[in-house]
């Protein structure tokens, strides 16, 4: 029993701290062609100017080890999107009661949620092209959030999600079997 419980408690703490990133691009697309980047300059990302800051300092510095530049007249511009939602605790506790008698039986089930509904952010990222303004390549992903998370919590959080999200930039030039 007392494994179990170390075992639920491993992949509840788990399960929280998990990003999750789907990515999607044209599969078109040169991407040895872009080697400078800005943001767009209408961006409206839903983050607060403090976690908009960090977001900027962590995609900065994740390009820069790639060889991608911050530029006036950029290649391509970054957008951002972020939303939170609430992500309702899968985890639950079943307590039972039954007995028979006979040939009756009868019981009683009752699932007890443990913990509760998990703040989840979802960061949008958008690459779009500079001079034909088109979508070339996009990652979404999806992360826990915590409000009350320490400034230093905060970027390191925003750090890992970058470090995730641009693992996959550029992609990598699969041969197409025909």
């Amino acid at each position: 029993m007392r494994n179990f419980i170390i075992l639920f408690v491993v992949l509840a703490f788990t399960n929280c701290s998990s990003i999750s990133v789907t990515y999607d691009y044209d599969r078109a697309v040169d991407f040895s062609s872009y080697s400078t980047y800005n943001y767009y300059p209408e961006m409206d990302s839903g983050l607060n100017n403090l976690d908009a800051n960090r977001l900027y300092k962590a995609i900065d510095s994740t390009l820069r080890i790639k060889g991608i530049q911050l530029s006036e007249e950029p290649d391509f511009y970054i957008n951002i999107i972020s939303t939170y939602y609430q992500n309702p605790s899968n985890s639950s506790v079943g307590i039972g009661l039954g007995g028979t008698g006979g040939n009756v039986g009868g019981g009683v089930s009752v699932g007890v949620p443990i913990g509760g509904a998990n703040l989840k952010r979802e960061l949008v990222f958008d690459l779009i092209d500079s001079q034909r303004d088109v979508l070339f390549w996009q990652a979404t992903s999806n992360a826990a959030f915590k409000e009350n998370d320490s400034p230093t919590q905060k970027a390191l959080r925003l750090q890992k999600v970058v470090a995730k999200v641009f693992s996959k930039y550029p992609p990598s030039a699969k041969v197409s079997k025909k």
